[in-house]
């Protein structure tokens, strides 16, 4: 490996982006490169950082804040172009970059966070804010950025920074190896099955399961594998038992299966430095930390919303249940009714109650439709468009360019898709940019990338989405959207750049134009007949949205709660695989359902600090997006026009430039209550 002296940051295609759409030229970029290339940018940001806090001349907001912001390009370039690799399609020499990189990276900014004589700039701008006629938005960053130094440590003495950067970098370190573990234990499970095994199996999947064989050596056979593409619908369909309750067994258990990749002593080990740093930083709890800069603000208002919601899922949970056990005993089984067998009987009580089943959805909900009609919404509620460019070569062979375009037809940014599951991608579904969108000095175009998991079907043939699985893309699209019509002057407060409990409005309010009737009656077209989707079939669909919430919501709020009880002690469970049976038992947990994330695999929580004491944020922005979509059905227009700007101005473009509960206000003229909420997921 070369060393970072011999990097020209300057002509590097890892950080000069000058391939195909001024993207960078990911065909001239080797696994190799990023070491030496990060070396060699993260002291090029040393020296702007020591520049901006060495400068002599007095505290401007240009000479400090703006240059702050606009610091360390190539470190964010060869960062974020890493760290979709490490997620999208990683290998053993990017994991080992990875497990290096992570450390070093939080040694840098911690340094920057604590460095005293960067704060005293800071702080001489914070002091003087009410002086300096400061923009709304400038006003905002600085406020931000000062307490953000304050929350990292700046005001600690020498002894409490250095703890504080050990915690970091330790913690940065066993979120890293958090992830590449669960990682492990879904890339080296599969269940292979012949073709006796397949009882009940729709087409649809039995062909994405022979695609998953052939990934892994096994052509000609079949393989269950972890992605909930697969896993999901397989414990939905399968009239095996003993095969549904392997892959059950599997699923719950990954992180948790002992030897080199069990997670049980990193989440211990987390927990007790989270515990540690909250302290440190003057706060009661980690939770409280985490909290201090959300809608929520403290773990009791958490708690406000879930518990309410909770007990309304047992109670629908507890109802449903009955039903299943009848289906069950009508089937003549004769085994006590368990976890695995959940899915499958519901799936029959879908068919009982509503007279169609998932299968039947399936041919109707093509991938590359469902793609066109996110695309479509967003071009009637916002006028932006999309034109796909082939043969742009990106970080894999699956992953797709398109050229974002004003109603003017003038360019507004590129997105980027990568929708299938592979043994080099993370599982789950996620949005993230190579670069934000922002006009602070030159400027830069968002460059927004969406990663999903969907399975593969054989060449040639469609790949079907299941309506979950559309509406994830949906979602995912609705954060995308956060990145691409952001319209705001700093970087900082660009796009998705808002409190966590915020960032999930854009996301989950998008889902909702999916089942927008006149949305599914153009782009909802048979996979080989062309029509569409008969209105019996579809009005049997939109009959059954809040078909199973009781299960639905038992899964999301029991891993919720978990992640607030972790959190909102003082201290750290000793047994954390202990504490979350023990308080799983206390909420009543039905032992029908397991959490959505059990602790060893809770990827949101443990693989980096993102939603640790911030998973109950998808329901707190639920609470907004069901009232913010009753705006659109009030006027009886769900594109209707005057709405959708004010959407696109305080929601989507505003990113964090103003006070998450000022945006959403000027938008719908109110906070909302749960109720919308509650009647959303059919819990009343």
């Amino acid at each position: 490996m070369s060393s970072s002296k011999t990097v020209d940051l300057a002509a590097h295609p890892l950080t000069l982006w000058q391939g195909p759409l001024g993207l960078p030229d990911f065909s001239r970029i080797g696994d190799n490169d990023f070491g030496p290339v990060f070396d060699a940018a993260l002291e090029a940001h040393q020296t702007e950082i020591d520049a901006i806090a060495g400068n002599s001349e007095a505290t401007t907001v240009e000479n400090t804040l703006a240059a702050l912001e606009l610091a360390g390009e190539p470190l964010d370039h060869v960062s974020s172009i890493f760290w979709c690799r490490a997620g999208a399609h990683t290998n053993d020499t990017i994991q080992a970059m990875e497990r290096d990189i992570s450390p070093k990276m939080s040694r840098h900014f911690s340094a920057i966070s604590m460095n005293e004589k960067l704060f005293a700039r800071i702080d001489d701008l914070y002091q003087r804010r009410d002086s300096l006629n400061l923009d709304p938005e400038t006003l905002r960053v600085l406020e931000k950025t000062w307490k953000g130094f304050v929350r990292s440590g700046a005001k600690l003495d020498a002894d409490g920074k250095k703890r504080l950067a050990a915690i970091n970098e330790e913690l940065s370190s066993l979120g890293t190896k958090f992830g590449q573990n669960v990682l492990a234990d879904e890339r080296d499970w599969a269940l292979f099955l012949d073709g006796a095994d397949l009882a009940g199996l729709p087409d649809f999947l039995k062909s994405a399961m022979a695609e998953a064989a052939e990934m892994r050596g096994q052509k000609g056979r079949y393989a269950v594998t972890l992605s909930r593409s697969i896993y999901e619908p397989f414990s939905t369909f399968s009239e095996r038992r003993d095969l549904r309750e392997t892959a059950f067994r599997a699923f719950i258990m990954r992180g948790q299966n002992g030897g080199a990749s069990d997670n049980t002593d990193v989440v211990r080990d987390m927990l007790k430095l989270r515990a540690e740093k909250a302290k440190l930083l003057g706060y009661a709890s980690f939770a409280a930390l985490k909290l201090d800069d959300t809608m929520a603000k403290t773990p009791k208002a958490v708690h406000d919303l879930l518990d309410p919601v909770w007990e309304k899922a047992l109670e629908k949970a507890a109802a449903d249940r009955k039903d299943l056990e009848r289906l069950a005993n009508e089937a003549g089984s004769n085994e006590t009714f368990a976890a695995w067998d959940w899915r499958f009987y519901q799936e029959k009580l879908r068919a009982e109650k509503f007279a169609f089943d998932e299968a039947e959805l399936k041919p109707y909900l093509q991938l590359e439709r469902v793609i066109e009609a996110c695309f479509d919404v967003a071009t009637k509620l916002f006028g932006i468009t999309f034109e796909e460019k082939k043969g742009i070569t990106v970080w894999h062979p699956d992953a797709r360019a398109f050229v974002i375009k004003n109603a003017d037809g003038s360019e507004r940014g590129l997105f980027l898709a990568d929708y299938f599951a592979r043994p080099s991608k993370r599982s789950g579904a996620w949005m993230s940019a190579l670069k934000s969108g922002y006009k602070l000095g030159d400027g830069a175009k968002p460059v927004i990338y969406n990663i999903m998991n969907f399975a593969k079907p054989p060449a040639g043939e469609a790949a079907l989405l299941s309506v979950d699985e559309a509406k994830t893309l949906f979602h995912e699209f609705g954060h995308a959207l956060h990145g691409m019509l952001t319209d705001v002057t700093w970087p900082s407060v660009s796009g998705t750049s808002v409190s966590r409990d915020f960032v999930e409005l854009p996301s989950q309010l998008y889902e909702h134009w999916l089942t927008v009737p006149a949305v599914l009656e153009k782009h909802a077209l048979h996979v080989k007949t062309g029509k569409p989707m008969p209105k019996d079939l579809l009005d049997k669909m939109l009959a059954a949205r809040t078909f199973g919430a009781g299960f639905a919501t038992v899964e999301f709020t029991a891993s919720a709660l978990i992640d607030m009880a972790y959190h909102a002690r003082p201290d750290a469970p000793v047994e954390p695989l202990r504490f979350e049976t023990e308080t799983l038992e206390m909420l009543q947990m039905p032992d029908t359902i397991a959490m959505r994330h059990r602790t060893p695999h809770f990827g949101h929580v443990f693989a980096g600090d993102g939603y640790s004491a911030g998973y109950y944020s998808y329901m707190w922005s639920e609470v907004l997006d069901a009232d913010a979509f009753s705006a659109f059905e009030e006027t009886g227009d769900p594109f209707n026009p005057e709405l959708a700007e004010r959407l696109r101005k305080n929601i989507y473009a505003a990113g964090g430039s103003k006070d998450p509960e000022e945006l959403y206000t000027a938008f719908r003229g109110k906070m909302p209550s749960p109720e919308a909420m509650m009647v959303k997921r059919g819990l009343v």
